[in-house]
Order: structure tokens, then C-alpha cells, then sequence
């Protein structure tokens, strides 16, 4: 059984689960905090970006050398070794299905609260209020808010007019005084709500009638803390940018199903997140210092001993990005986000904190995500200026062998037939071929991201995606 928040509070009283505000306490030395407060490298905003300066010299350092060196063929071969067995583990782990819960009786559920943060989405606000007044749930266990962030456009009018007219919706306005961009608007709205569960969606999804009575039953397990929604993408038939996005969700639905099957570790993607408000409370809300406020938060309640869980059926779907520039701005704020939990909490990640099976996971993913596409630079001009054989070119083929199995993988579970015939699994095969194309992208914002992190600093600001409104379409 859990710890409840006053137990973790006190140190008398279980001490091994501390939540991370404590931990952090127990970690510091004050000569250590000293130095590091004079040199800044592990403080806030500037310490981001020295460390990304530190990692990607790093990065350049041990691949050239790998160049030079002889035995460096036996370096590759252990990174080969390590990626190939993770794969394998990834590939062969049966992950668990969840059952098809019955109705349970209204005196056992628990209250659920959800939350959204809208900044001038006057397109769709009306269309999000609509969905979450059709979630089948009892009215008196269940309440909505929606955020209006400071919108410059009609957001806040539109809301206020619906507010009068369902007196389900709670409305929070917030001016331009308002910190903490996205995260900040949360924790401001979470303070106000009394649910058991805290559900968050974005302003553009759509979510079927019966979401919330399947997420429940998954919290009867004591230690799950949060519970992530497979996403997908509603107009990915638009054109080549918003098919790939479909696939890559199928991606990485089929990526957190089998880590967690591992052991290893299951992420919150924002939209269509469920958190447990003692996990919430105990490692303390969103962090307002951070751009990805999902990624941030599936690290701290992993810190906090607590686990994430993935809810394949039904699927929340979201607005993919039309052009490639929106794209790439989103996709680059995604990968500082990831980078940046990582420079945070690489002390608490090595700590005895986290089982070897999350610490695993959370290297070779480390590896396979950011590393190596960063490294493909300068292995490429290793290769050019010298007329080397590529030494990290063999490893991201080994992942993009799994990443074309779990796209294909992906798709085929999300069809939820049982059986499929020849025609779509060819169709599958050819999306899946596509969605490795288009997953190239990556080979190119991580290096631009970790460079761009090590010159200049992102500000701490809501980047919000566009959103247009599309109709409801069927998955595949």
C-alpha cells in the first residue's frame, strides 16, 4: 500500500519512500551546494544549459575518438550487444491486457476531476466542452475545468457563455500575470479541484463516452500513480506529415506497452493523462520550470516510487501538425523537454531510487533517442573526412529494425481485430515503411536541439500548437 502524503511528510515514518522534495534533502551537502551555486553548472535555466554543452561534447569526444582508436570496433560490439538485447527483451515481452472491466457500482467510484489548459482555442473550446459533458460518469463525482491562459481571442467569452449554460463547467481565467506557461495554469486549477483522480486532456481532444469508467479500474492497484490514454492522431489522412504522426503514435503506444511489460517505465504524453492526486500532492504538482510538463512529471512520480500504466482502448485523439515547420518546432520543444529531465535528475536517476529494470530502460532509450542521432553527426564526418566505415550507423539500424516492428505491431493492436486480411496488412507494412521515413526527422532535431541547448537557452514560455477543429474520424 502506498504512503499517504502526511506519512511521507514525516520522517519518522517510512523514510524509504520520501517524496522527492525530502530526497533532494537528503542528497545535498552544504559545501557541494556551495560550489555549485557559485559555478551555476546543476542550477536552474543556465545549469540546462552547461550540461547540454557537457553532453554534447561528450558526444563529439567519445565518437571521434571511437575513429581513432583500434579496439574501438569492441566498443561498438558491447553498445551492439546491449541494444540488440533490449530490443529483443522490447520485441518478446507480452504485455498485459487490460480486462473488460463490468459496471461498478456508483458508491465505489471515486471522484474524478479533469482539467484543461486553453490558450486562444476558440476553434474547438466549444467542440472540448461538448466531449467532456458527454463522458459517461455520475454528474456528482465528476467536474471539468478549463483554463483560459490568458487567450487574446474569443477562448474566454465562448467559455464564460457555456459556463452559464452547463453548470458542470468550472471556468478559470488567468491574465498575463500568470507564471509557469502550461504547468503553472495546472497546479493553479488543481488546487481548486477534489477529485481522487485528475484527468488532463488538450483543448483539441476527443475521447469516447466510456474513457472514464475504463480508466477507474485501473487504479485499483495501489501503487499506480498515473495512467497514460493511447493517443492517436484524428485527421491523419490530411497528408504525409499528419500519416506519419498516426503511425508514430501507434509507435509509441506499442513502446509503452512492452516497457512496461519489461519492468521499465511507462510515460505520461499529456493528453489523456490520469494522475492519482496523493501521487500528485506528493512529488508536488507540475514543475513550472520545465517546457514538457508531461515528461518532467513521468520522471518524479518514477523518482516517487509510483507507477505509470497505459490504457490502449479506447484512444484519445488529438489534432496532428499539417507543415513541416510546425512540425519541426514541435517536435523540437519535445526533444529539450526530454533532454531536459535528464539533465535534472541524473543524480536521483543513478541513485538507488529507481530499480535496475527502470534504469535499463531509461539508458537504452537514452541511447537509442538522443545519443545516437546525435552521434550520427560527427560519425558522418569522421566517415567523410577520413574514409572510415560509420561505427554508428550499425546501431541505428538495429533500431530502426525494432522501430518498424513496432509501428507494424502498433497498428495491428489498435485495429483490435483479432484477424486481419492480406489487403491490410499490406497497408499496414506500407504506413509502417512510411512511418520509418518519416521518422528521419529525429536524426535531425535531436543534434539541432542539443546545439541549440548548449548555445542559447529556450525560454520558459507556452509554445502552444495550432489547433483548426476536424471532425471525429474512425481509427484506420
Amino acid at each position: 500500500m502506498m504512503p499517504d502524503k502526511d506519512n511521507l511528510n514525516n520522517p519518522e515514518n517510512n523514510t524509504e519512500l520520501d517524496p522527492i522534495t525530502s530526497l533532494i534533502a537528503e542528497f545535498s551537502d552544504p559545501d557541494i551546494e556551495e560550489e555549485e551555486f557559485r559555478n551555476d553548472f546543476f542550477q536552474g535555466l543556465s545549469g540546462r544549459r552547461k550540461k547540454a554543452a557537457f553532453a554534447l561534447s561528450v558526444i563529439w569526444l567519445v565518437t571521434i575518438t571511437l575513429h581513432l582508436v583500434s579496439w574501438s570496433i569492441w566498443i561498438v560490439l558491447i553498445l551492439g550487444i546491449f541494444v540488440t538485447i533490449q530490443a529483443l527483451r522490447l520485441m518478446f515481452a507480452s504485455p498485459w491486457q487490460n480486462p473488460i472491466s463490468s459496471p461498478q457500482p456508483t458508491d465505489n467510484l471515486p471522484k474524478i476531476s479533469v482539467m484543461v489548459s486553453a490558450k486562444n482555442e476558440e476553434a474547438v473550446v466549444e467542440k472540448l466542452v461538448n466531449m467532456l459533458l458527454t463522458l459517461d460518469y455520475p454528474q456528482d463525482l465528476y467536474e471539468f475545468w478549463v483554463i483560459n491562459d490568458n487567450s487574446s481571442d474569443g477562448t474566454g467569452m465562448i467559455l464564460d457563455g457555456l459556463a452559464q449554460k452547463y453548470p458542470q463547467l468550472k471556468v478559470l481565467h488567468r491574465d498575463n500575470t500568470a507564471k509557469g506557461g502550461k504547468s503553472g495554469a495546472l497546479n493553479q486549477a488543481f488546487a481548486l479541484t477534489t477529485g481522487d483522480i485528475v484527468g488532463v486532456f488538450d483543448a483539441d481532444a476527443v475521447a469516447s463516452p466510456d474513457l472514464l469508467r475504463k480508466i477507474v479500474p485501473l487504479f485499483a492497484k495501489e501503487n499506480i500513480g498515473a495512467i497514460q490514454v493511447r493517443k492517436t492522431i484524428s485527421n491523419a489522412d490530411d497528408n504525409f506529415w499528419t500519416q506519419g504522426q498516426f503511425t508514430e503514435m501507434a509507435l509509441d503506444s506499442y513502446f509503452q506497452q512492452q516497457r512496461i511489460a519489461c519492468g521499465g517505465m511507462g510515460e505520461l504524453r499529456g493528453n489523456g493523462q490520469f494522475v492519482r492526486r496523493q501521487a500528485l500532492n506528493s512529488c508536488g504538482g507540475w514543475n513550472e520550470e520545465t517546457i514538457t510538463d508531461d515528461l518532467d512529471l513521468t520522471i518524479r512520480l518514477h523518482l516517487d516510487h509510483w507507477d505509470i500504466e497505459i490504457l490502449p482502448h479506447p484512444a484519445v485523439e488529438e489534432e496532428g501538425v499539417k507543415k513541416a515547420i510546425a512540425l519541426w518546432h514541435q517536435r523540437s520543444r519535445w526533444a529539450e523537454g526530454g533532454y531536459q529531465r535528464y539533465f535534472d535528475y541524473w543524480r536521483l536517476i543513478l541513485s538507488n531510487r529507481l530499480n535496475w529494470h527502470k534504469k535499463f530502460d531509461l539508458l537504452y532509450f537514452f541511447l537509442v533517442q538522443y545519443i545516437f542521432p546525435t552521434a550520427a553527426i560527427p560519425d558522418l564526418v569522421m566517415v567523410i573526412t577520413r574514409h572510415d566505415i560509420p561505427l554508428i550507423a550499425p546501431l541505428t539500424s538495429l533500431t530502426l529494425v525494432l522501430a518498424f516492428w513496432g509501428m507494424f505491431t502498433g497498428l495491428k493492436r489498435a485495429k483490435l481485430e483479432p484477424k486481419t486480411t492480406i489487403t491490410e496488412t499490406l497497408n499496414m507494412m506500407i504506413k509502417s515503411i512510411l512511418g520509418m521515413i518519416y521518422m528521419t526527422h529525429w536524426f535531425i532535431v535531436m543534434p539541432v536541439t542539443t546545439a541549440r541547448m548548449s548555445i542559447r537557452q529556450k525560454q520558459l514560455k507556452w509554445v502552444k500548437t495550432v489547433h483548426e477543429g476536424v471532425e471525429f474520424v474512425n481509427e484506420m
